[in-house]
């Protein structure tokens, strides 16, 4: 989808090296062994070869769970829309097996929309996590979830399953959920389901792009309403358009203004942690280090931030 407008150029600071690395070659070919997808491929996500590469930290990667076709159309993502096909009941255990092999102990676990399931693949997301920490409890789970149609039990099975973060992006501004999200989605709809799980054991997590039109005071608006529902942790990038077929971009945000809202959600939202950049995204690693670092060891904010940096984010 495109809109009748000249098309900014990109800036330097969005320049990213292709993936390379022993360890991105290893966890490539873990994920081949085991058939499985991820969301980095898949969504086409610009930091892949830092995050499998292990330039800045361990090696990471976020499965995609429920295969590479998604049964909504958002504008902005990459991943294949239509043709859905049954689920994988051997997933849950590949996922763990390879989580096994790679040797991750922070899991980031998310999916396509399942609109076509019954229960919208929750039962699937349970016995994933279930099936990880069966078999090692002290893995650390973050799951990234759809909204389900808005059905509360469907949440609620994935929070019974014990992730220790469960998120649920919002990705855009209330006036521009149409034409950024699928039209199944919905502002509101968020909303609640980031309610229930911040009602929950469970950190509730979620995202913002930026650059897709979205005036300042209404980034203010979302982040207030995210931190009156209750989410714990919020992270700020800027939306690059996949292909010509995508939604276009309407400006790139300089990593100041990125700056601005880091300091917005901390200290007058005190959102317990904002990642916030151009390049960050909803699983990006100075989350999940912060994540790690407060879940596993009780460290405060600034202890956490610091240890991600004194870790090479």
């Amino acid at each position: 989808m495109s809109r009748s407008r000249d098309r900014p150029r990109k800036p330097e600071w969005l320049k990213m090296r292709p993936p390379s690395g022993d360890r991105f070659t290893d966890i490539k070919s873990t994920l081949r062994e085991h058939d499985l997808h991820t969301v980095c491929e898949e969504a086409s996500c610009p930091n892949l070869g830092d995050c499998w590469s292990g330039r800045n930290g361990p090696g990471t990667a976020t499965f995609m769970l429920m295969g590479d076709r998604c049964s909504r159309g958002c504008n902005f993502c990459d991943v294949q829309t239509g043709g859905m096909e049954s689920l994988d009941a051997e997933e849950p255990a590949n996922v763990a097996s390879a989580v096994a092999e790679i040797g991750l102990d922070y899991v980031v676990l998310t999916s396509v929309d399942r609109d076509d399931l019954a229960d919208g693949g929750a039962g699937h997301f349970a016995e994933t996590i279930r099936e990880i920490k069966r078999r090692d409890e002290s893995i650390l789970v973050e799951a990234l979830i759809p909204d389900f149609q808005g059905d509360e039990r469907a949440v609620q099975e994935v929070i019974d399953a014990g992730p220790d973060v469960l998120a649920h992006n919002i990705e855009t501004v209330d006036r521009l959920q149409w034409p950024v999200r699928d039209r199944r989605a919905g502002y509101q709809q968020s909303l609640d389901v980031l309610a229930q799980i911040a009602d929950s054991d469970c950190y509730a997590k979620t995202s913002i792009m930026l650059g897709v039109g979205e005036y300042d005071h209404e980034v203010y608006q979302t982040l207030s309403d995210l931190r009156e529902v209750g989410v714990d942790i919020v992270t700020l990038g800027q939306y690059l358009q996949p292909s010509t077929r995508h939604l276009e971009v309407f400006e790139y945000v300089h990593p100041d203004k990125f700056d601005t809202w880091q300091t917005v959600a901390e200290k007058r939202f005190e959102f317990r942690y904002c990642a916030s950049g151009p390049m960050v995204r909803s699983s990006f690693k100075a989350g999940e280090f912060f994540v790690e670092a407060v879940a596993r060891e009780g460290l405060s904010p600034a202890e956490a931030r610091e240890q991600a940096h004194a870790r090479g984010d």
